[in-house]
C-alpha cells in the first residue's frame, strides 16, 4: 500500500516542520518509471500517488518536480526520494555552497551537503540535484529545499531530518552564516 507508505512518512515530516501545507513530494522508483505525489497535495493525507513512465510526458497530476526525481532515477541507484522545504536548511543554503555539519550524527552521515541551484520545475534543478545525489543521499537547492535519496523513503526521510537538525545546530552555535 504505496498511499499508506507515503502518509506516513508525510505525517512525519509535517509534524517535525520539515514541509508546510502543500509543499514537498516523495517518489518510489518502479518497473518503468516511478509513484510520485500529486501536484499541491498535501503530504499528511492518503491519496494516491501518481505513475509516471521514465520517458515521455509526465501525467498532469504528477508533482511539478517529477524532472529532478525522473534525472536522480535515471542517474543513480537510489530507490526513494523526499523533497522537503526545511527552515533552517532553506536558511543555510543562502550563505554558502556547502553545508558542513558540527554535530556528530550529521558529521557522521553527511558530513557535507552540497547546495546547487536551480529553478523549481526546470532542468537545470533536475541535472543539477541529479549530479549532486551520485555520490550522496542529500542536496539542498538554494532558497527552495531539500532532496534527500535512499533505498527506502524512511532512509530519505532520515536525511532529510538529519539535514534540518544540523543547520539548527548551526544557527543556535552562530555558525549559520559566513563559512559553514
Amino acid at each position: 500500500m504505496l498511499d499508506r507508505e507515503f502518509e506516513r512518512i508525510g505525517k512525519r515530516l509535517f509534524m517535525e516542520g520539515l514541509v508546510g501545507a502543500n509543499f514537498g513530494n516523495m517518489s518510489v522508483r518502479g518497473e518503468g518509471g516511478f509513484n510520485i505525489t500529486r501536484s499541491g497535495a498535501y503530504l499528511d493525507a492518503r491519496e494516491m500517488p501518481v505513475f509516471v513512465p521514465d520517458a515521455g510526458d509526465a501525467p498532469r497530476e504528477a508533482s511539478s518536480e517529477y524532472r529532478v526525481h525522473r534525472a536522480v532515477y535515471r542517474e543513480t541507484p537510489h530507490s526513494t526520494i523526499v523533497h522537503a522545504h526545511p527552515v533552517h536548511t532553506v536558511a543555510a543554503s543562502l550563505d554558502t555552497d556547502l553545508v558542513r555539519p558540527a554535530d556528530s550524527e550529521g558529521g557522521v552521515l553527511c558530513p557535507e551537503i552540497p547546495v546547487v541551484t536551480g529553478d523549481p520545475g526546470t532542468d537545470e534543478i533536475a541535472e543539477n540535484v541529479a549530479r549532486a545525489l551520485r555520490d550522496g543521499h542529500i542536496v539542498i537547492v538554494r532558497g527552495h529545499g531539500t532532496f534527500a535519496a535512499g533505498k527506502t523513503l524512511d532512509e530519505a526521510y532520515i536525511y532529510t531530518s538529519i539535514a534540518e537538525y544540523a543547520c539548527r545546530i548551526l544557527f543556535l552555535s552562530g555558525r549559520l552564516r559566513g563559512v559553514l
